[in-house]
């Protein structure tokens, strides 16, 4: 700008650069020039690294021979040198006549050098500000002042080149510099060489991991040293993060300011919320683009449905009175298996009913997977682990057996093993997610375990962590229930994919299975599939052509680039054929061939997609297991059965607003004006009592009740409802 302000510019031009800014100051502009450097030929130790990262354990694994091994595998020398002010000095001095250097081991060792000047400087520093820790001695500008007799020239000094090394040796020296290593520390070194594993991002396969390697095989690989140690090291397992995004996509910086305090989701959701996010969300290698709502969604999911699963157990026990601690004899700590099996009450998993057992076998069957997948580094496919069983626990065992904890029999054998086995599934999942939710874990257990009045453990933090009870497992029974949940969730699946409200009534279900041999066993269990889908009858059948038919279709995408110009006469093929048959064909043969103008053509799954298809009058859905297909065809009968069970909805909904106790008796009055509502009422009177604990039900307001206007089965009515005193 001078030169042209003085109209002495001769020529002005651009260069444009690809990096022209420091990405740390976008506006600091950067100008690149060739500068001599200090390197370690780290090329010359190429096979040796590659051979030290063969042996580690790569998550994921493709890291290893992919980002990594190719990284390793196209080595150029480690530029060592920076010329900056801070920084570990480069130990090399140079002698000022012939410059011929060496290279000092320790601030000990220069210390011993014939003729050493200087370090009147450190010490002048020092006696100025006491306060100056003793490592700066060994740092700019103190050390640049200490200088020694050249071996190499008679009256000739040596003196410290002026640079200092690249940070990324010091973190690649961790390992060992930690613990002052090889000066001191040599115990502690020993103990905890190499590092059973290490994490970061993958940003850092070119830094930190990459330093670590070629240092420790530099210093301790097989290269002649006196000293090495046998592959891997310096860590024997690594765990590759991905990137964390912030909600405009880019990686999170503090210059950008792209991310949200911390504190911000711990005041709002807790701690617990965003462990389990980062836990649970997604494998830990795959970037994460950060959503509030995404936070928010994994509350519901687990936490608080487990919290919930705790606080049935909690608000029945207080109705039924049942507190462990006064079933317990002797001293407790960490509440055992055996332990409990001295209490009152307490029989073992083999004497319960199925469910019990059922639920204890996929306890300690997540136990094992969590364990397994854990000393595997897979945290994610653990967490899984956890959800899908707090998932069974409280949307089958809990929901399966509401009428034991209903049940007036307080002192029943049968309620009693509802209770212990809900308590023994709580308190050993508590110790289970402890790593994950230390919060909640927390929590829960000083509650379950208060009763027992400092005969547990504090905290749960200070129990062994679960490694399940193999004698508990029963995989038979897993594969008999697994296969019965499926094939409730595919009825649930075909009601709401017939926009059938799940209170309405049907009159059957078939269940094609794709394999009988748990048919005997699902038979037994046909009321608790009645109920689950509300249905009135259960057939099983090893085909289902009369209900269902199935059309297979091109998957145009892939199958187009294959068959070319012949895709119509594919897609017709496909159409005019017995679908049923091809499907059949596909899972014998694991293919489809077909005959396209004399050539055959050989589809695979990946070419075709297979749709089911429900006859009229039919609903159903399917999965590897089964096909489940609902009657749709509804009578009168089964119309006011639907409309008692909305009323019964309704009548429970009210019984929550009143904060009405579970055991309350209630009168129940409606006032309405449709005859069909009342009639429906009227016929499944019986069934509508016993539901809400009603010991009346009039068509009229009930005097002293409270009031409110509802909606039931697209009719307006007036609910009135009052607690029954004294009525049992």
């Amino acid at each position: 700008r001078r030169l042209k302000d003085e109209g002495k510019l001769f020529h002005r031009e651009e260069y444009v650069h690809d990096y022209p800014f420091c990405w740390r100051a976008d506006e600091d502009p950067l100008i690149q020039y060739p500068r001599r450097s200090w390197f370690i030929k780290t090329s010359q130790f190429k096979d040796q690294m590659l051979a030290n990262n063969a042996q580690i354990n790569w998550l994921p694994e493709h890291i290893k021979d992919g980002r990594f091994g190719n990284f390793l595998e196209t080595n150029v020398d480690w530029a060592l040198s920076r010329e900056r002010f801070w920084g570990t000095p480069l130990p090399i001095w140079v002698c000022e006549k012939t410059g011929q250097m060496e290279a000092l081991e320790s601030y000990d060792a220069l210390l011993q050098k014939p003729g050493l000047q200087g370090t009147e400087v450190w010490e002048a520093a020092k006696q100025q500000n006491p306060n100056l820790v003793e490592d700066l001695k060994v740092h700019k500008p103190y050390i640049d002042a200490i200088t020694y007799d050249s071996p190499f020239a008679p009256g000739a000094r040596m003196q410290r080149v002026t640079e200092v090394i690249d940070c990324w040796y010091d973190s690649g020296a961790m390992p060992f510099a930690q613990w002052g290593y090889p000066h001191q520390g040599q115990e502690q070194f020993a103990e905890q060489f190499p590092a059973d594993f290490i994490s970061e991002a993958i940003d850092q396969t070119r830094g930190w991991f990459y330093s670590q390697l070629a240092i420790s095989t530099l210093l301790f690989g097989d290269s002649g040293n006196q000293q090495s140690y046998p592959y891997p090291h310096p860590f024997k397992n690594c765990i590759v993060l991905g990137l964390m995004l912030g909600e405009d996509g880019q990686k999170m910086s503090k210059s950008k300011r792209n991310y949200r305090e911390p504190n911000e989701i711990f005041n709002k959701y807790g701690a617990d919320a965003l462990r389990w996010y980062f836990f649970a969300n997604q494998p830990p290698w795959t970037s994460i683009r950060y959503k509030e709502q995404a936070i928010k969604d994994s509350i519901p999911e687990f936490l608080l449905r487990f919290w919930n699963c705790y606080k049935f157990f909690v608000e029945y026990a207080a109705i039924d009175g049942f507190d462990p601690a006064t079933r317990l004899p002797g001293e407790v700590e960490q509440l055992t298996a055996q332990e409990l099996s001295a209490a009152k009450g307490y029989r073992p998993a083999s004497q319960r009913p199925e469910i019990d057992r059922w639920v204890l076998s996929e306890l300690n069957r997540t136990i094992a997977e969590v364990v397994e997948r854990m000393d595997a580094y897979d945290n994610y496919t653990a967490c899984g682990a956890i959800n899908a069983f707090v998932d069974a626990l409280s949307n089958w065992y809990i929901r399966r057996c509401r009428d034991r904890f209903w049940s007036d029999e307080k002192e029943s054998q049968d309620k009693l093993d509802a209770y212990w086995t809900l308590y023994e599934c709580l308190l050993t999942t508590t110790k289970v997610i402890a790593p994950f939710v230390p919060f909640l874990a927390e929590t829960l257990w000083r509650n379950l375990t208060k009763p027992f009045a400092g005969r547990a453990l504090e905290s749960v933090h200070l129990c062994d962590y679960p490694t399940g009870d193999k004698t508990v497992v029963d995989n038979l029974l897993s594969s008999q229930m697994d296969l019965l949940r499926d094939i409730a969730s595919f009825g649930r699946a075909a009601r709401m994919e017939a926009k059938l409200k799940v209170r309405q009534p049907l009159a059957r279900v078939e269940v094609v299975l794709t394999d009988s041999t748990h048919q005997a066993w699902l038979e037994k269990h046909d009321a608790l599939l009645k109920e689950e889908l509300n249905v009135k009858e259960v057939h099983y059948a090893t085909e289902g052509k009369e209900y269902i038919t199935y059309q297979v279709q091109p998957n145009f995408k892939v199958l187009g680039p294959l068959v070319g110009k012949q895709l119509p006469k594919v897609k017709e093929l496909l159409g005019k054929a017995d679908g049923a048959a091809l499907l059949t064909q596909l899972k014998d043969q694991g293919k489809i061939t077909l005959d396209v103008d004399g050539q055959p053509v050989e589809l695979t799954s990946e070419h075709v997609q297979v749709r089911l298809n429900a006859k009229p009058g039919w609903a159903a859905a399917q999965g590897k297991s089964c096909v489940v297909v609902l009657n749709t065809e509804v009578t009168p009968e089964l119309v006011q059965e639907g409309i008692a069970r909305d009323f019964i909805r309704v009548v429970q909904d009210r019984r929550k607003e009143l904060k009405l106790q579970y055991t309350d008796r209630i009168h129940v009055g409606l006032v309405c004006s449709s005859t069909e509502l009342r009639e429906a009422l009227e016929a499944n009177r019986a069934m509508i009592a016993e539901a809400v604990l009603a010991t009346k039900l009039v068509f009229e307001a009930i005097a002293g009740g409270e009031t409110c206007e509802v909606e039931i089965a697209d009719d307006k009515a007036s609910l009135s409802v009052k607690v029954a005193k004294g009525e049992h």
